[in-house]
């Protein structure tokens, strides 16, 4: 009998030990605890704190560095419940110095089969309105394109399905971007990866 409980004991011991190793090993993180777009600045109530068992490869921000994060702004979406990593957030505005934002609305036919993203190269087309012909000499011509970058793209718009893409383009591109846009005769294309 003594030595049944002594070993009980002993097992009981080497599973706090284990509990308290597993415990120690456990890292305060930063978490989302709710909804923030892309571009949006974080403030301290979008953030909350748990305590986990971080695997070294996965990258959060610690919540020592809390503080450090309030202030940036979103680089993607966040959604609530998720870990905050260190490349979510950016100092820098998603629209720089010397670019202009254009809105564009893209009926479910011309949004691409490939999710856009932010960060993503885009070119703007300009194609001749629907029932338009051009008889001159430069009908044969490439057509006028515009480089940007996509800022954000919402989710399709209920009934109509419509999806909303902001595109950085230069401020000398803006305007003429916007009134294809206004015509409807602008396209949107994805650009090649790295250029290639």
């Amino acid at each position: 009998m003594i030595a049944l409980s002594l070993a009980l004991i002993a097992a009981g011991g080497a599973g706090v030990a284990v509990l308290l190793l597993q415990v120690g090993n456990r890292t305060e993180v930063v978490t989302v605890v709710r909804d923030v777009q892309v571009g949006q600045v974080l403030t301290e109530d979008d953030l909350g704190k748990a305590s986990i068992a971080l695997d070294p490869a996965v990258k959060a921000v610690r919540a020592d560095d809390l503080d450090a994060v309030v202030g940036k702004r979103a680089a993607v979406e966040l959604k609530p419940g998720s870990l905050l990593a260190p490349s979510q957030v950016t100092k820098d505005s998603l629209v720089k110095a010397g670019e202009q934002l254009v809105p564009i609305g893209l009926k479910p036919e011309q949004v691409p089969a490939t999710a856009l993203v932010p960060g993503q190269k885009v070119q703007l087309v300009h194609v001749p309105a629907q029932g338009a012909t051009d008889t001159s000499e430069t009908s044969a011509a490439p057509p006028e394109t515009v480089d940007g970058r996509v800022v954000k793209a919402s989710g399709a718009a209920p009934g109509t399905g419509v999806v909303v893409v902001d595109v950085a383009t230069t401020a000398d591109d803006g305007p003429t971007a916007a009134a294809w846009v206004a015509a409807g005769t602008l396209r949107l294309v994805l650009a090649a990866p790295d250029g290639s």
